[in-house]
């Protein structure tokens, strides 16, 4: 009998949604048995600092290569926007799936929308890019930083710590929380962050066959929309701690359309910076040229404090 394959996970419900996700597909494709190995991040552990003060989303990725390396699972299922956006030497990313809802969700207990809020209203994020746009609509709003896994961020804005959250839709529609949305945020408005809404597989590079498998369940409009908003990010030298927002979509006329915003990392009330880009894209060599383009003209805006100094 073959051994089935591992899955490395996290322990968050919304993980092993993502998880289970992926098992359940790769045994309807390919009849092959997989099984999870749960594992508790360093980014799961640290829950009283900004993940920009404590080392990025990699936390969340880290120990799960770690178990790949070493043989003790064979791919890793992540939400892509926690992927960095150079992966470690030896790791790829085989697949990525077709994106669900890739906006950012307003959740409130007592209002509509964003501009329902009363004036001071508290909100929840620690997001930077999600605080930079915010800031930009509503300079009004007192905005406070929420880490932890989703439940988490919903109980503590049902305890009253928050007149509203900013969630990704995308894992409240996974885990049945849709009925906590009250609003979606036009991408125009509230640009989202590379990849969101999105599901990769990564393994390590020498698994030849096991990637060559898991090809077969990329989607190609989505691998070629992140492939743009990543190299955005990479050009830019984007990091947790930089209010960095890149989403590509699939315009009317079949062109990719790359919308982009960058903010201050120390002030989040600085203007925003913004570039909006389109081309035919048919490959990854076409998509990584109008990350690259998108990033060139939100660099040529940029005066001190928007870059990195290294850039």
């Amino acid at each position: 009998m073959t051994a089935p394959l591992l899955i490395a996970t996290r322990e968050s419900r919304l993980a092993l949604w993502q998880a289970h996700h992926v098992q359940a597909l790769l045994a309807s494709r390919f009849g092959v048995q997989v099984d999870l190995l749960g594992m508790t991040t360093r980014g799961d552990q640290i829950l009283d600092r900004s993940l920009s003060k404590v080392g990025g989303k990699g936390l969340f990725v880290k120990e799960l290569e770690t178990a790949l390396e070493e043989g003790r699972a064979h791919l890793a299922v992540h939400s892509l926007k926690d992927v960095p956006m150079t992966l470690p030497e030896g790791f790829v990313l085989a697949a990525v799936l077709e994106r669900e809802d890739p906006r950012d969700a307003f959740v409130s207990n007592r209002y509509a929308d964003l501009d329902a809020l009363p004036h001071g209203a508290r909100v929840g994020t620690s997001s930077l890019r999600r605080v930079a746009q915010l800031s930009a609509r509503r300079p009004d709003l007192v905005i406070e930083p929420l880490r932890g896994n989703l439940d988490t961020r919903l109980r503590k804005l049902d305890e009253g710590q928050f007149d509203a959250i900013v969630l990704a839709a995308a894992g409240l529609m996974r885990l049945d929380l849709e009925s906590r949305i009250r609003a979606r945020f036009d991408t125009r408005h509230m640009i989202p962050c590379a990849g969101q809404g999105a599901l990769g597989i990564e393994v390590r590079e020498d698994a030849t066959a096991l990637r060559a498998q898991l090809a077969q369940l990329v989607h190609q409009p989505t691998w070629l929309a992140v492939q743009a908003e990543r190299a955005v990010s990479r050009a830019l030298g984007g990091s947790c701690s930089m209010p960095l927002a890149a989403y590509a979509h699939w315009a009317d006329d079949g062109q990719l359309q790359l919308d982009v915003a960058l903010g201050h990392a120390d002030d989040p009330r600085q203007p925003l910076l913004r570039a909006s880009v389109r081309a035919a894209v048919a490959d990854d060599e076409a998509a990584l040229a109008l990350g690259a383009g998108a990033a060139d003209e939100v660099a040529r805006q940029a005066p001190a404090g928007y870059l990195p100094a290294s850039h």
